[in-house]
């Protein structure tokens, strides 16, 4: 079971609170099914948490028939991030969205507290518990102003969005929960009222290390996937074959309105423990929104497309309130092709494990199908994808 997941269910008209499970029993991953994108290889958990320090929270709510939301917390390092920030860019692909925090990071170049993913109306109570929680840490008591940094995707086809459920207690809950360690995936914390390509989205994970002789860096993603276009794995025209793809013939849609799957959005965090400054960490990121281009993305009129990527590196923070010189190891422009490459890569394997790992989930307000596993499996099959079969 992974680490740093709190899972609500309560029953409608019951009252009593009680745990699940955080992890899909019997879901494989992209890897567990020889999909392996890319050159680089993952890291031992093929998961964000590969980046030494950085921290995954989760909180789950699922109540009644009508609330199926959460909040997904990444905390880039195990100190007061307030007073140690790290180095972060964000890039923008389709701005139809409510990124909270993105003006300051682009104006200072630095995130200063746990960045917090959620449902679209959540995002003020959201930025509200990322502000609370920040001010309560230890060494904070003379702060008075916190860049939260607060992305967001639309749940409302399975949750009612407009109850507001998230508050800024379960937002500071799922922060302080954050733990190093594998990270649960698909149908769990912002993930759990999304829908990807037709199918269950939810989040997804996955790294990679460079060579050494590339640098020897690690850099993980993770995903909030919420979107739509024409899914394809491995370059295998996924969506197509299974009948549900943006765009498609009108009598497919006639008979399945859920095969016109364009819209939504996708939220993207990238980690990386290279020392990388705020410039080629929003080119960094921008790589990130591209690699949604390999699994099929339309990035849709409707669609908020963006990337948050920050590094961990001690050399490339900023000490709140410093104001003498020093000296810092950055990472030069030239040398960031490999980096490049891995966030296309680790992006692509993040949305499949999004959609692999995510449950069927069911409401009062929709119903959306996991993706099935033994039909994508045939398909990868039958395009003699991947290698391995």
């Amino acid at each position: 079971m992974a680490a740093g997941v709190l899972t609500l269910l309560l029953s409608a008209g019951s009252g009593a609170v009680e745990p699940a499970a955080s992890a899909p029993a019997g879901r494989p991953r992209a890897r567990d099914i020889g999909v392996a994108p890319g050159v680089f290889a993952p890291g031992p958990l093929d998961a964000i948490t590969d980046v030494a320090g950085v921290r995954v929270g989760q909180l789950t709510l699922v109540e009644g028939d009508r609330i199926r939301t959460g909040v997904t917390a990444i905390v880039p390092h195990e100190g007061n991030v307030f007073q140690d920030k790290v180095a972060g860019g964000v890039f923008v692909g389709n701005a139809f969205g409510k990124l909270a925090g993105t003006t300051q990071v682009l104006e200072l170049g630095t995130i200063e507290a746990p960045v917090v993913l959620t449902n679209t109306l959540s995002v003020g109570a959201a930025i509200e518990g990322v502000v609370a929680e920040v001010l309560s840490w230890k060494g904070n008591e003379d702060v008075h102003s916190v860049n939260a940094v607060v992305g967001e995707t639309n749940d409302s086809g399975l949750n009612d969005i407009r109850a507001l459920r998230v508050r800024p207690a379960d937002v500071r809950a799922a922060i302080q929960a954050a733990r190093t360690g594998p990270v649960a995936e698909g149908s769990v914390g912002a993930g759990t009222g999304t829908r990807c390509y037709g199918w269950k989205g939810g989040i997804g994970t996955a790294s990679r290390v460079l060579p050494a002789d590339v640098g020897g860096y690690t850099l993980g993603v993770i995903v909030q996937t919420n979107f739509g276009g024409v899914l394809t794995i491995d370059g295998a025209p996924v969506g197509r074959a299974l009948g549900r793809y943006a765009f498609g013939p009108r009598a497919a849609l006639d008979t399945d309105p859920r095969a016109n799957v364009a819209g939504g959005s996708c939220m993207i965090v990238v980690a990386t423990d290279a020392p990388i400054g705020a410039r080629d960490l929003q080119r960094l990121a921008a790589r990130a929104v591209f690699g949604l281009g390999r699994t099929g993305s339309s990035y849709d009129h409707g669609s908020g497309d963006y990337a948050i990527a920050f590094s961990t590196a001690p050399d490339v923070r900023t000490r709140f309130g410093e104001t003498a010189p020093r000296s810092h190891v950055l990472l030069p422009s030239d040398a960031m092709s490999p980096l490049f490459e891995a966030a296309l890569e680790g992006t692509e394997e993040a949305v499949y494990n999004s959609l692999l790992q995510a449950t069927t989930v069911t409401s009062a307000i929709g119903s959306a199908e996991a993706l099935p596993v033994d039909r994508v499996v045939e398909i990868l099959r039958r395009y003699a994808r991947p290698a391995s079969f």
